[in-house]
């Protein structure tokens, strides 16, 4: 007998659920959320296991890598939809989520998820932390001048070299403010050390790196825009055209249809979120400091029909669609339109 597996994983454990072809719940079960357990649950059933089924999630990449190399059919499903077709069971339970993943997989109604590759996930961890170390910084100067703030002392625009100045220059003088400055300062100090260290390993990968290379001829790309890309996408051979990157980060417009109803609304922010802002400010820095290209020159034109921030969208979208093309065919950019069908013909 064919059956579909279905797994609701959590940090602790996984509720596992069995469905046969025709739908009925031939077992279900738990096991702790460790690969091990899992492989050897599975590989107690007689029946023939068709597909595995589980949502994309923290530890979905980790599990699906193992349960692959365990010769297992394993399917990431799509989050969004998921989540979508669970909202329909009125008692929501782990039980009950598994069930409804095994049925998604039984119906073939799921959309797979592309599993990154270990490299692409490390360098994405390496970025994360760079953003977790930014953020924690921005929130520390932000704390500060809240501080000050309530005894009349302005900042004002300070430049970051000149922060910590700025600051003991505002508190000299009053010994309780001194010793309140004075821990969120050093905080901040050690922060900023830390993150330049990180920045420097991510401009010293991007230089030996010869996708990044490539990526970074594009005007408004630089050494972070051209890593986001590289590990989102991972694989370029995953889309048959460059076309399907810009929905397939959220940079396309959402579209409600019903009757005569046509409503086209805001971008629908599907996807990568760190990638999605990184072709934001790509666009944004080509716009409005980069050298004039054949790129820019479309997105003002677009700006005068619908509008800077309209045009700036689209240019990120584009820009995606132009960096798939160019990983694609190894060739870098061109700053015309008559370069680009010239080295397209010599190709």
């Amino acid at each position: 007998m064919d059956v579909y597996i279905g797994l609701d994983v959590s940090l602790a454990s996984t509720a596992i659920c069995v469905v046969s072809r025709q739908g009925k719940v031939v077992k279900e079960t738990t096991a702790p959320s460790e690969p091990e357990d899992l492989v050897k649950v599975l590989h107690t059933l007689t029946e023939r296991i068709v597909g595995v089924g589980l949502e994309a999630g923290p530890l979905s990449q980790w599990l699906y890598q193992h349960l692959t190399e365990a010769g297992f059919a394993t399917v990431l499903m799509e989050t969004r939809q998921v989540k979508g077709a669970l909202k329909a069971m009125p008692i929501k339970t782990d039980r009950r989520d598994a069930e409804g993943i095994a049925r998604l997989l039984q119906m073939g109604w799921f959309r797979s998820v592309h599993c990154k590759s270990l490299s692409a996930q490390e360098m994405r961890a390496l970025l994360s932390s760079r953003k977790a170390i930014q953020q924690a910084t921005i929130s520390l100067e932000l704390s500060i001048r809240g501080v000050l703030r309530n005894f009349g002392l302005k900042m004002g625009q300070v430049a970051k070299g000149r922060f910590e100045q700025r600051v003991l220059e505002l508190v000299e003088g009053n010994p309780m403010l001194q010793a309140a400055a004075t821990p969120i300062l050093s905080a901040r100090g050690a922060l900023r050390q830390e993150l330049a260290g990180v920045e420097k390993l991510l401009r010293d990968h991007a230089k030996a790196d010869p996708v990044c290379r490539l990526l970074m001829t594009v005007p408004g790309v630089g050494v972070l825009v051209a890593l986001t890309f590289k590990a989102a996408i991972d694989d370029p051979e995953r889309f048959s055209s460059s076309r399907d990157v810009g929905p397939w980060v959220g940079l396309t417009p959402r579209r409600a249809q019903s009757g005569e109803r046509d409503i086209i609304g805001e971008i629908s922010r599907a996807g990568d979120a760190g990638l999605r802002t990184a072709l934001y400010q790509a666009a944004t820095v080509m716009l409005n400091n980069a050298r004039p290209n054949w790129l820019s020159a479309w997105a003002w034109a677009v700006a005068k029909r619908r509008g800077k921030k309209r045009a700036t969208v689209a240019l990120a979208r584009r820009i995606g669609v132009v960096l798939h093309r160019m990983w694609q065919d190894s060739m870098e950019f061109r700053f015309t339109r008559a370069d680009t069908a010239a080295a397209t013909a010599a190709a």
